[in-house]
């Protein structure tokens, strides 16, 4: 069966998103061409495990920009070619540039739950905190990872809303000051 794997960015104390809903302690992105090696290696070996992106509608309001900028590289070209799915209560389409559009999906879970059943490579959420607690709270989450940024915000949106027992299955530092941390979920 297919893991459906969450990963947030987030700061050392444990923000995932800014007051505001930015991501300015972001210190490394994958595509850069100044990035450690490691980290691209290890971040492109998690987008080669999956074939398919869900994002909630903000972050897929976010991401649009994705579709269209030249500087991705690699990681940016098999990023936007992923099978994608956006949760939403009112978007009736979700375009993506040049690129096959995402699905909308307003039953998260349920869709969750088929593509679970279904044969490929894992789910992969990306941000979409209110996305991720709800299907955590519906038991559909396998894998947490959390890219540790060497920042602090003291206030913003913390990842977990409520209380979960993890099992720690990889732990991973980085030149760039990133510590890759990988969760299942225990259930």
């Amino acid at each position: 069966m297919r893991k459906l794997i969450v990963q947030q960015w987030v700061t050392v104390d444990n923000i995932a998103a800014e007051p505001d809903g930015g991501l300015s302690f972001v210190s490394a992105e994958p595509f850069s061409k100044t990035n450690d090696i490691a980290f691209k290696n290890r971040v492109m070996g998690l987008i080669d495990a999956v074939d398919t992106l869900v994002l909630g509608a903000n972050t897929y309001a976010q991401s649009t920009g994705w579709a269209t900028a030249e500087d991705q590289g690699e990681y940016g070209e098999k990023l936007n070619n992923l099978t994608k799915f956006v949760a939403s209560s009112q978007l009736e389409k979700a375009p993506w540039g040049d690129f096959p559009a995402a699905t909308v999906t307003r039953a998260p879970a349920a869709t969750i739950r088929e593509l679970k059943q279904q044969g490929g490579k894992d789910i992969w959420l990306w941000g979409s905190l209110t996305l991720m607690n709800s299907l955590l709270e519906s038991g559909l989450v396998d894998e947490v990872t959390l890219l540790v940024c060497p920042a602090s915000r003291g206030e913003g949106r913390r990842v977990f809303e409520d209380r979960h027992d993890l099992k720690l299955v990889e732990a991973t530092s980085f030149e760039n000051g990133v510590v890759v941390l990988r969760y299942e979920i225990k259930k």
